[in-house]
């Protein structure tokens, strides 16, 4: 039975709970769907510490890497219905169409040579970066996998920010109407506050290395936004799910590299 009452944050809350994922929707609160976007990283911190859960349960079962790295992978795109990788895939065909094509490219059903390409390439970044981190740094996994989720989140709401929406009647045109600038990142940097503020309690390099996932997350997050902006003349709803994923798959990569660099030196 819905609750009619609830206030306006909770069904909304509710909504990207529903829309970003496949999970059972809440009893008792009716979703609504004007301003899911703001909780869209905290719905990704959900996602990423079921996969870590995931990755915790392998590990003492005493799976193979390969085989661990992998099913944590699939239970990401599994458990959003495949939503973001479907946009990886049309955002790459219609980028390959170029301009005068582009959009009707991505609204084709067919997949393209470009968007398996696309699809591939996330994959083996993906699989690579965790099996490197699995082999060197195992213990940082868990945190690796939540930033990843954490700032893919963050970079749709980037490209709100800044990007003009391409199709007034898509079917994630609401996302745009109903954007509020820069109040869109409210509950996201209650996330970075509480985590920063674990950062300086937390004694170095510890610490350091925390807000390094940080800053890494940060940057990537918005230049993938920018960059399909820019390319694209605005934003769809498959770039915004394209921007998802491309930013978990940088970020998982850059900390992968980074982490063993700096972990290493302060040892």
């Amino acid at each position: 039975m819905s609750m009619p009452s609830a206030p306006g944050w909770l069904r909304d809350l509710s909504g990207a709970w529903v829309f970003y994922s496949v999970l059972p929707g809440w009893p008792g609160v009716a979703p609504g769907f004007e301003r899911i976007a703001r909780f869209a990283p905290w719905i990704g911190l959900v996602i990423a510490a079921l996969q870590v859960a995931v990755w915790l349960l392998l590990q003492a079962l005493g799976w193979p890497v390969a085989a661990s790295v992998l099913l944590v992978i699939s239970v990401g795109v599994w458990i959003t219905g495949g939503l973001h990788v479907d946009g990886v895939m049309d955002s790459a065909d219609g980028l390959a169409a170029g301009p005068s094509r582009c959009l009707e490219a991505m609204e084709d059903s067919r997949v393209g040579a470009s968007g398996v390409q696309a699809f591939a390439l996330v994959l083996i970044l993906q699989v690579a970066a965790l099996w490197s981190l699995a082999d060197r740094l195992p213990a940082w996994i868990p945190v690796v996998l939540l930033s990843a989720g954490f700032w893919g989140r963050c970079s749709p709401l980037w490209a709100l920010h800044r990007f003009r929406y391409l199709r007034p009647d898509g079917t994630a045109g609401f996302h745009r109407a109903r954007a509020r600038g820069l109040r869109e990142w409210v509950p996201a940097l209650i996330v970075v506050s509480i985590t920063l503020a674990l950062t300086f309690a937390l004694a170095q390099p510890l610490g350091l290395l925390i807000a390094l996932t940080m800053a890494v997350g940060v940057v990537i997050s918005g230049v993938v936004a920018e960059c399909f902006g820019r390319r694209l003349g605005g934003h769809t709803g498959d770039s915004y799910g394209a921007s998802v994923v491309w930013t978990e798959s940088f970020t998982l990569v850059a900390l992968a590299v980074l982490l063993p660099l700096l972990d290493g030196a302060a040892g």
